[in-house]
């Protein structure tokens, strides 16, 4: 009797594991125990649009033309005959230098030149002797060499005509040689005399060109410093303010998609509370790096960055110019720009935060990672190489769209993009639904095969 109690009760406990177990089973079926909270997300659709690829830079708004002035010759202004926003037109006096020390330079060098031109009339008529007594001489020597020859004088009288006539040939060559010596003194005080007129003209500055005075950074009564081999004191700026353009530096990433005559929209600071924006166009790119972004910049975090010209269009602005002497844009102003590099219609776009990148095949290069891991310590560099080649040739782009509620990665083919919108050149259909939000869930948190559903807009607000 007992034995059948013990049988009955072991039958109990084991059709109650049982029911136990089945009831488990169903309730994660149903999923009323062990569910798992979907991802909250956005959804977006692949559509039709139009992009226009842009490249951001800023930089600062100069004259395409800026004379800088400087003199050739040092000394005190006398007189200054313009101010800053002056307008002047070529060949106009500027300013002018104390000439006093110019003009006793002068004097000098005209005292000199007539010195020498009177030193070479003397070398002249010295000239004009030593011709004399040569053809005397030679005369002498002729008659005497016959009487010599005829016995009728003695060796010693015929050697005295012979090196008298000899030395008077001397004295010619030496008289020939003083006198291109004074015909070089003569020029030399003629360039002295050139000189010394130039330096003394120079003390008048002329404006060379037609333009604004743009900067001035002299006074009346200051002294400069000037000299013909270099750039002496920079007394003021003439800049053609017709003709603006923008300098800006666009990284290296960038300048490969800048083209000559590319379209640009320019956004100065002075005019943004009007929200104003003038347009521009490419039309000169640097060919080599800035200074700043070569080898020798010893800072880490230099970057290597272009300089692209940007002429500012006239009409852009015209409506803005009051009378005459008005200039909208001055030098210096900050301005940020958008160069329009390329532009597409009627392409399949989707945001681009929907895009991003994933590992494709990761275990295989897990795998190839464990069986290397035994290798010796040479081979194993060169596996790690291998590995990570490998791996960077698994990376992809990927777009997430949701089937059946779960996340599921779908490899595509992007173009060109701007700050909202990308091409999609592969991979996706109009009108497809993709995963496009939030960023960091696209971007870093998102799995294949993760639950998904979407945002609610109304229990956000609540919330």
């Amino acid at each position: 009797m007992a034995k059948n109690n013990s049988k009955r009760t072991w039958l109990f406990i084991g059709g109650g594991v049982v029911v136990i177990f089945l009831g488990l089973f169903i309730a994660k079926q149903q999923g009323w125990i062990g569910k798992v909270d979907p991802t909250v997300v956005e959804f977006g659709k692949v559509k039709r649009e139009s992009i226009v690829e842009k490249v951001s830079a800023s930089g600062k708004i100069q004259p395409e033309v800026e004379v800088k002035v400087s003199p050739d010759v040092s000394g005190e202004i006398v007189a200054l005959s313009v101010a800053e926003g002056d307008s002047v037109v070529a060949g106009q006096v500027l300013l002018k230098i104390r000439p006093d020390n110019y003009v006793s330079l002068l004097a000098r060098a005209e005292a000199q030149l007539n010195a020498t031109k009177a030193s070479m009339e003397q070398s002249k008529a010295a000239l004009a002797q030593s011709e004399a007594r040569l053809s005397k001489a030679k005369i002498d020597f002729d008659r005497n060499q016959r009487l010599h020859n005829d016995k009728v004088i003695s060796d010693a009288d015929f050697d005295q005509f012979q090196s008298a006539y000899m030395v008077a040939k001397q004295d010619l060559e030496s008289a020939k040689a003083n006198v291109k010596a004074a015909t070089y003194n003569v020029k030399s005080s003629e360039a002295a005399l050139k000189e010394a007129t130039t330096n003394l003209t120079k003390t008048t500055i002329y404006a060379p060109q037609s333009g604004i005075i743009s900067k001035l950074n002299v006074e009346l009564g200051e002294r400069v410093v000037g000299t013909s081999q270099m750039a002496g004191t920079e007394m003021l700026r003439i800049a053609n303010l017709n003709n603006m353009e923008v300098r800006v530096n666009v990284n290296e990433n960038d300048i490969t998609r800048v083209s000559l005559g590319d379209t640009v929209i320019i956004d100065v600071d002075a005019f943004t509370s009007s929200e104003r924006k003038f347009k521009g166009v490419v039309y000169e790119i640097a060919s080599s790096a800035n200074q700043s972004g070569t080898a020798t910049s010893v800072t880490t975090d230099a970057v290597t960055e272009f300089e692209v010209k940007i002429r500012v269009l006239r009409d852009s602005y015209r409506d803005l110019i009051k009378g005459r002497l008005s200039y909208p844009l001055k030098p210096g102003m900050t301005a940020s720009v958008e160069i329009l590099t390329n532009r597409k219609d009627n392409i399949l776009t989707v945001p681009l935060a929907a895009v991003t990148t994933r590992e494709i095949g990761g275990e295989e290069v897990a795998k190839d990672a464990k069986k290397g891991s035994d290798a010796p310590a040479e081979p194993a560099k060169e596996e790690t190489a291998q590995q990570a080649k490998k791996r960077k040739e698994k990376i992809k782009e990927v777009v997430f769209i949701s089937e059946k509620g779960k996340a599921k990665m779908v490899e595509v083919k992007t173009g060109i993009s701007d700050f909202d919108n990308i091409e999609i050149v592969s991979g996706l259909k109009e009108g497809q639904e993709i995963i496009s939000g939030p960023y960091a869930t696209v971007a870093k948190n998102l799995k294949e095969g993760e639950l998904v559903k979407k945002k609610d807009a109304k229990a956000e607000e609540k919330k």
